[in-house]
C-alpha cells in the first residue's frame, strides 16, 4: 500500500470523545462553563490574567484590534510573510496594513525596519509567531515604545521566549485552534491579556457588544433580564462544544511539544547536510512550539526548483506546502496597495523557496525516518 502521511493531523483518543458527552447531557452547548473552564486553564498556562475564548484567530485579531482602538485612518504594521489574515483584520478595522520585511532566518518580523515604518498614524504593530517561533518580543517592545503590540499567535499555544509564554508578551495575543496548530477544537481561537479592563471590553464585544453575559441571562435570578447594547459588537463566541475539546487537548500540548521537538531535532541531524537545504535556526532562548517545520531551499544547488520537489514528494506519498505566503504578493493587496514582489525580498523569497513537511503527533517513527530518507534520496 502506496504511504500517504499528511502534512498535519489531529491527535485525538477517547478522552475528546468522552468530552463532548457533558455539554451534549446537559443541552448547554453554546459558549458556556466549559468555554469559561478552557478559558481558565489556558490563561494559567500562558501565564496571563486573562483568555477569552473566540470563533477562530481571525477573530480574534479583530477584537485585538479594536480593542487596542484601531479605526479608520490608522496603521497596523505587519510582517509581509505571514497568513493574509493578519493583514485582513486590519481591513476589518478600516486601517491600512503597512507591510514590513523579514528576517531571512526566523521568518518572523524585522524589527530592524520598524523604524522606517513608524509615523503618527501607526496605532499597533502585529508580531506574528510564525511556525511556532516567536518573534523577537524584547526588540520590537524597544521599538514601539507606547505603540500596540499584538502577538499574531496563530501556530504558538506552548511556545516560549526568554522564559515567557506566547501570549504574555505583548499587549494582547490571538491564538488558533485550526486543525493544523499543535492543539485544536476544530475551529476556535483564544485572545490573551494582563489588561483587566480591556478583557472587559474584549468579553462585550466579542457577545454582540451586550452588556450582561449568556450566563447571567439564562442562570441568574431575573427572567425578564434583557442586556443593554451600549456599542456595536460581534458574534465571536465559541460554543462550548469546542471547549470541551480544548480543555482535553491542553492538558496534552506540553507532551505534544515535547514529541515535535524531539522530531525536529531529528529533521535537523537527518536534512541539515544537505547543501540545498537551510533548516530552522533560531537562539537558545526560544521555546519553539514546532506547529510546523519549514525547509529554505537554495534552487541555485538544488537539484530541481521547489515545486518540483514538492511534486516529487507528493508522488512518494508525502504531503508538503509552501510555509505560508507573501501578503503583498498577493493579487488583492498587489492591486490595492500597488505593491510590487520585490518591495520585500526576504518574503518574496520566503514565498517561494520555503517547504513544509511533515511534523505532526499521528506520524509513527517510521513516518519520520521515510520522510527524511525520502528527501536525502533527491537527486
Amino acid at each position: 500500500m502506496k504511504r500517504a502521511i499528511a502534512i498535519s493531523k489531529p491527535s485525538f483518543s477517547d478522552e475528546e470523545w468522552h468530552s463532548l458527552r457533558e455539554p451534549l447531557a446537559s443541552g448547554w452547548i453554546t459558549q458556556g462553563p466549559k468555554v469559561k473552564e478552557f478559558e481558565m486553564q489556558f490563561a494559567k498556562r500562558h501565564q496571563v490574567k486573562h483568555a477569552l475564548a473566540v470563533s477562530n484567530c481571525t477573530t480574534a485579531l479583530h477584537l485585538a484590534l479594536l480593542g487596542a482602538g484601531v479605526k479608520e485612518g490608522d496603521e497596523v504594521i505587519v510582517p509581509s510573510f505571514t497568513w493574509v489574515a493578519t493583514a485582513n483584520a486590519v481591513l476589518y478595522c478600516n486601517a491600512t496594513p503597512v507591510f514590513v520585511d523579514i528576517d531571512p532566518f526566523t521568518f518572523n518580523l524585522d524589527p530592524s525596519q520598524l523604524l522606517g515604518k513608524i509615523n503618527c498614524r501607526t496605532k499597533a504593530i502585529i508580531a506574528v509567531h510564525l511556525f511556532g517561533l516567536c518573534a523577537d518580543m524584547d526588540a520590537i517592545r524597544q521599538i514601539a515604545g507606547e505603540i500596540a503590540v499584538i502577538e499574531d499567535a496563530a501556530c504558538a499555544a506552548g511556545a516560549g521566549y526568554k522564559g515567557r509564554p506566547a501570549g504574555s508578551l505583548g499587549l494582547m495575543g490571538c491564538f488558533s485552534f485550526h486543525p493544523r496548530k499543535s492543539i485544536t477544537t476544530g475551529e476556535g481561537g483564544m485572545i490573551t491579556t494582563n489588561d483587566t479592563a480591556l478583557a472587559v471590553k474584549l468579553d462585550v464585544l466579542r457577545n454582540h457588544g451586550a452588556s450582561v453575559s449568556e450566563e447571567q441571562r439564562h442562570l441568574g435570578p431575573k427572567p425578564y433580564l434583557l442586556p443593554d447594547f451600549c456599542e456595536m459588537g460581534f458574534n465571536y463566541r465559541m460554543t462550548d462544544l469546542q471547549g470541551a475539546l480544548g480543555c482535553t487537548q491542553l492538558k496534552k500540548l506540553d507532551g505534544f511539544i515535547k514529541e515535535r521537538r524531539q522530531w525536529a531535532e531529528f529533521y535537523k541531524n537527518q536534512l541539515g547536510n544537505i547543501p540545498w537545504i537551510e533548516t530552522p535556526r533560531f537562539e537558545n532562548y526560544y521555546d519553539h512550539g514546532w506547529q510546523s517545520y519549514v525547509l529554505k531551499i537554495d534552487e541555485s544547488k538544488a537539484p530541481m526548483p521547489r515545486n518540483q520537489l514538492m511534486e516529487q514528494f507528493q508522488n512518494a506519498g508525502i504531503s508538503t506546502r509552501p510555509g505560508t505566503h507573501a501578503v503583498h504578493m498577493l493579487t488583492y493587496y498587489k492591486n490595492k496597495f500597488n505593491l510590487r514582489p520585490e518591495d520585500f525580498p526576504a518574503a518574496r523569497r520566503a514565498n517561494d523557496c520555503t517547504i513544509a513537511i511533515p511534523l505532526h503527533n499521528k506520524m509513527s517513527p517510521e513516518d519520520f525516518e521515510y520522510v527524511a530518507q525520502t528527501i536525502k534520496q533527491v537527486k
